[in-house]
């Protein structure tokens, strides 16, 4: 099944550059591109895509709020996956707090493009390179008090689905989490799922961050 792809970014040469390199890949297609967040937003709708690349700074509609609106309809099963030039940079923990599912840097190599977006179009997250997970917890540090709505959440798992919770959000994979735990790797896979219908969450990304936002996870030395 060929993996739609729709690429935003306001620079012309990042659109081509990307397009071209996707559109050598087996089983992954462009189907367009978008100048800004605007413009995303309508091609997502008219053009159906499985995954988006979304630049974060764009004039007008920013590639957060464009995330937003892209992923907060009932229903929606778009993937979106941000770009960055900073492997820091500020917006993308609220890029990922808006429904993104992981982010890239735009000095990808062409290998590491089309396996991210492979990964995000199988309904899995970006979570795994330990940029991803410093790039969390730094941020999650800046922001406020975990809020009790979220906290009163977290009571609705188990024992060994919170500890599950806590290990996704350090950015082990199942594979790690069975050995870490000596449970089978389906049966984590299981917790998993679980996890992400109890909490309404959509994918691993969410709920590292829910981990975090809610407290249950601190970055090291905080």
């Amino acid at each position: 099944m060929t993996i739609r792809v729709l690429i935003a970014d306001d620079q012309v040469m990042v659109r081509q550059g990307f397009t071209v390199l996707l559109d050598a890949e087996p089983g992954i297609e462009v189907v367009g591109q978008a100048v800004d967040g605007l413009d995303a937003v309508g091609k997502v709708a008219e053009l159906g895509p499985d995954v988006v690349l979304m630049d974060i700074r764009m004039p007008g509609l920013g590639g957060i709020d464009a995330t937003r609106r892209i992923t907060e309809p009932a229903g929606a099963t778009v993937k979106v996956l941000v770009l960055t030039t900073f492997d820091l940079d500020e917006y993308v923990y609220e890029a990922l707090r808006a429904g993104a599912s992981g982010f890239l840097l735009k000095d990808a190599s062409a290998a590491e493009l089309a396996r991210a977006v492979r990964v995000v179009a199988a309904g899995d997250a970006l979570l795994a390179p330990n940029i991803t997970k410093r790039l969390i917890a730094e941020f999650s540090r800046l922001t406020d008090a975990p809020r009790a709505p979220l906290k009163d959440r977290v009571g609705a798992l188990t024992e060994r689905e919170t500890e599950v919770l806590s290990l996704i959000a350090q950015g082990l994979s199942n594979a790690e989490i069975a050995g870490r735990l000596v449970l089978a790797e389906q049966t984590v896979k299981t917790h998993v799922s679980r996890i992400l219908v109890k909490l309404g969450l959509r994918d691993r990304t969410q709920a590292a961050v829910f981990a975090y936002d809610t407290g249950l996870v601190r970055p090291a030395g905080y």
